[in-house]
């Protein structure tokens, strides 16, 4: 399966998004099959915003695959002030044979798609997380699949907190996977309208559900149960108001037992004792929060290869 760039999950499919975990189970389980995949091959890799995990994974996994990668931190301000974007991406384009960029605006990423000549990755944007999401449905892949044999579109996920670009990639994801999803937050911190409309659409397509909600007590029935820190990067709102506000979905035990969720999920950084309490975090019967940070390099090793391997 031959992509051309991954810039938001709405632009793949679902044959796609399979094809993609299904590779990253096999790098994972196979990596010295794919040890020269990207031999010869330089990958740019764009840092607007600080990173632990993305930076991490992408370095190690280009390593891993035979390829180079080179970091742009902050030293070059961001994308658009110190030179147009156009003009970064063309320039990038005649040394890299691919880009990868962490930044603050999604029409940076398209910027660079537009007017680069190789393929783009989006690693975080304020709109779309699609690597996150990724690792996040391999991670479900290999629990709820894997280890107890059942179909990827039998799971029930909730996603509790900030609706942010982390949950919108995970409802984007879910809903073309044809996996039911709800989504709780506070009033105020809902998603991007357009984005939910469109995961709507896609959802009603592939025949599952998607509910939104500001009603922690209307949880329901779930398997896995995901949330997120509820102060973003760059973020200036006073934490004491977040706090005040966010308290009521805090996940732990309890709720997990309310719902009958047997997995948690968090994308990391987490602010234990805020969205999710430490015990729950570190309870390693239901927690994945490890195998979720392990996977995103595997799931971006299935892209790499996807856009860059023979």
């Amino acid at each position: 399966m031959k992509l051309t760039h991954f810039l938001a999950d709405d632009q793949l499919s679902k044959t796609q998004l399979l094809s993609l975990i299904d590779l990253a189970k096999n790098i994972k389980q196979n990596p010295s099959a794919y040890h020269q995949s990207l031999a010869g091959k330089s990958i740019a890799m764009i840092f607007e915003k600080p990173s632990l995990r993305t930076h991490v994974s992408f370095d190690i996994g280009i390593a891993k695959l035979g390829g180079h990668a080179l970091y742009l931190g902050q030293q070059n301000g961001k994308l658009g002030e110190r030179e147009r974007v156009s003009d970064y991406a063309k320039n990038l384009s005649c040394y890299a044979d691919l880009i990868v960029a962490r930044v603050f605006e999604h029409r940076s990423i398209s910027g660079l798609a537009e007017h680069g000549s190789v393929p783009v990755i989006n690693a975080l944007c304020d709109l779309y997380h699609p690597c996150q999401a990724l690792a996040d449905f391999v991670t479900l892949s290999e629990v709820f699949v894997d280890d107890k044999g059942q179909d990827l579109s039998s799971i029930k996920l909730a996603y509790i907190g900030d609706g942010n670009n982390v949950s919108n990639s995970l409802m984007t994801m879910a809903a073309i996977l044809g996996v039911d999803f709800t989504l709780v937050c506070p009033e105020g911190f809902e998603p991007d309208m357009a984005l939910f409309d469109k995961a709507t659409t896609l959802a009603s397509i592939a025949g599952s559900s998607l509910t939104m909600t500001s009603d922690i007590k209307s949880l329901g029935q779930q398997d896995v149960i995901y949330t997120d820190t509820w102060i973003s990067m760059g973020d200036n709102t006073k934490v004491d108001d977040i706090l005040a506000k966010f308290m009521p979905y805090q996940v732990n035990h309890k709720l997990m037992e309310s719902a009958g969720a047997s997995t948690v999920m968090h994308c990391q950084p987490a602010h234990l004792e805020q969205e999710i309490t430490t015990e729950l975090f570190d309870d390693e019967s239901k927690s994945v929060v490890f195998q979720q940070a392990e996977n995103r390099m595997w799931a971006q090793n299935s892209v790499l290869v996807s856009l860059l391997g023979e």
